[in-house]
């Protein structure tokens, strides 16, 4: 089969994105939300981020449009029935995946390929709630935030993945312009499953006094060559995201590695989550480009 049309459930800030991608590449692409309001919100954003690549001179302003005409919301379900692929971008909750993901199967052709944009929990129990026949055509299709300008996509498949479905899924990320890895149905995969214990060690060390904030961020960007330290990076991602990911890989591996540190625990309870609520390690309520750091041990 050909991926000619494409569904994506949710036009937050990875749904608009994804959205966005899809029918930057020439895919009619349509987006279900909950609400006219949402659907107006994530659009606007689409806008905003089609301006921007006009104004840098990376697109054209007819291809801006293009992009624009190709790009359709919805609050029915019902408009996703005769998509290729449904992208499912929703909030990170199992069970709210699993209901979503079994009304659509209900309501779409044979066909469809159903995928998660989900950065931690399993393919596999999502799968489960579809009929055995669409257990086939089930993957996990992860993007990085910011999608228009991250080139990664995570293909992720279970034992169940058809073959020929899966090398279709690998193909659509090349043609959204991505470069896309192999995974397989394993918590975090392998960005995550790299890149969360590194985070939490880096809380660890703070913890233990071994060095400060800033030294600590210095340390790996000026001694390993990385574009910001992991307290940067982690009020970047969402201290909050970051927890409820290290929650979901230690409940499935049990290993110390992925367990949250105390303080990364009492800082989401605080509401330090980060850029997105001023404060985190750093606090950007001054000057979010000159942040400073937070006094936490």
């Amino acid at each position: 089969m050909e991926i000619k049309k494409v569904g994506v459930l949710g036009c937050g800030l990875m749904g608009s994105g994804i959205a966005q991608v899809a029918a930057s590449a020439g895919f009619v692409t349509v987006v279900k939300e909950v609400s006219p309001e949402f659907l107006e919100k994530g659009f606007k954003g689409v806008e905003k981020s089609l301006a921007k690549f006009t104004e840098k001179g990376t697109i054209t302003a007819k291809q801006q449009k293009e992009t624009r005409d190709r790009l359709s919301g919805t609050t029915s379900v019902q408009d996703l029935a005769d998509c290729d692929i449904v992208i499912e971008a929703i909030v990170e909750n199992l069970d709210e995946k699993r209901r979503t993901f079994g009304e659509l199967d209900s309501i779409c052709k044979p066909e469809t390929i159903f995928a998660s944009n989900t950065s931690s929990i399993s393919i596999t129990e999502m799968m489960t709630a579809t009929s055995a026949a669409r257990q086939q055509r089930f993957i996990g299709l992860h993007f990085f935030n910011p999608v228009p300008l991250m080139k990664l996509v995570e293909v992720v498949r279970t034992i169940l993945t058809d073959e020929s479905v899966y090398e279709i899924a690998v193909d659509f990320g090349k043609r959204l312009g991505k470069v896309p890895v192999r995974a397989g149905d394993k918590s975090g995969f392998i960005v995550n499953r790299l890149l969360v214990p590194y985070l939490l060690d880096a809380i660890r060390a703070l913890e233990e006094g071994v060095g400060s904030i800033v030294d600590i961020d210095n340390a790996m960007k000026l001694g390993c060559g990385y574009p910001m330290g992991p307290f940067t990076l982690g009020d970047f991602v969402g201290l909050d995201t970051t927890y409820y990911i290290a929650e979901i890989m230690f409940n499935e591996f049990r290993e110390k590695r992925f367990a949250p540190p105390p303080l990364l625990k009492r800082m989401v309870l605080a509401g330090l989550y980060g850029r997105k609520s001023g404060r985190g390690f750093y606090d950007y309520s001054n000057d979010s480009k000159n942040p400073t750091p937070m006094n936490l041990v």
